[in-house]
């Protein structure tokens, strides 16, 4: 095992070139600084310097192990970090905002997994039609919030000091009863072949989904049902009825209490993501752990 503070000194000398200014900067002599790059390379078994009249540079040993060494130390350092937030979830209580789709898929097993490590934290759960999760954070109201925009959409740019981190996308599919025409087939569908077709509109007036509801009123989908709920059960059930089609995300109709046939559409332009609203390095210890969860838990993450 290499002692953590030999392995700042290598990385101090790589980054300065000299085992004085290297010394300085980590508040050793110079000779003290020497006997611990020594006791590193006895550790070592390699010569990880060479001293010359302008200050040191490192061998190919060295480069190689400062290398390593930086990746480590950055490592403690977050650890570190996470340990002192932890330390303040003893007690307090963590306020968690989200929509239903989130709140009933896929919040559950992160909040539990939280609740067995911190069985002191109060938890409180509200439900927030997005984009309200938003102003919730902004208004101190939930230290954090699951919320989604869509594809093809303009998004707001959040609050001044409220970060909106995406953490899932999910494309929007096709859903038609069992057996409709359009489920024939595996490959993707055309937009266009929905021009004429009875669609179940998804409460076309909700600010995330008036890009989408747009796009397909352009590619001639013509809407047999407005359902002006923004959630999307009964939407799925009157699709499952026979209704009309619609399209949602691939979540919701994969998770669909009533049963459906699902096709993928071309272009793959249409698209939800889910992301966490939080207030950055203002956020609690408490938040901060959940967070980490959250990113680790969500496993599709990609950029929007």
């Amino acid at each position: 095992m290499y002692d953590p503070t030999r392995l700042a000194a290598l990385v101090a000398v790589a980054e300065t070139g000299s085992i004085t200014r290297a010394a300085a900067h980590l508040g050793y002599t110079a000779p003290a600084l020497s006997q611990q790059l020594a006791k590193l390379e006895r550790e070592a078994g390699a010569t990880l310097l060479v001293r010359h009249h302008r200050g040191a540079r490192l061998t190919a040993a060295g480069e190689l192990l400062a290398g390593r060494a930086r990746r480590v130390l950055d490592e403690l350092d977050q650890a570190r970090h996470e340990l002192a937030q932890l330390a303040g979830l003893s007690g307090g209580r963590l306020r968690v905002g989200t929509f239903t789709t989130a709140g009933v898929h896929l919040l559950p097993p992160v909040l539990s997994a939280f609740r067995r490590a911190h069985p002191e934290v109060e938890l409180t759960v509200t439900e927030y039609e997005p984009p309200g999760g938003i102003a919730a954070v902004t208004a101190g109201e939930v230290d954090l919030a699951l919320t989604h925009t869509y594809e093809p959409a303009v998004a707001d740019p959040p609050p001044p000091g409220v970060t909106v981190e995406p953490l899932l996308v999910e494309e929007l599919v096709l859903a038609t009863a069992v057996g409709h025409r359009l489920s024939e087939g595996s490959g993707r569908l055309p937009v266009a072949e929905l021009a004429g077709r009875p669609l179940i509109s998804s409460a076309p007036a909700h600010p995330p989904r008036r890009g989408v509801e747009s796009a397909l009123a352009a590619a001639g989908a013509a809407p047999a049902v407005v359902c002006e709920s923004p959630g999307y059960a009964l939407v799925c059930a009157l699709v499952s009825a026979g209704l009309g089609v619609a399209v949602v995300p691939e979540m919701v109709a994969s998770l669909s209490a009533t049963p459906l046939a699902v096709r993928r559409l071309e272009p793959a332009e249409f698209r939800r993501t889910i992301s966490v609203v939080h207030r950055g390095d203002r956020a609690t210890a408490a938040a901060a752990t959940l967070l980490a969860l959250l990113r680790s838990g969500f496993g599709r993450a990609v950029a929007p």
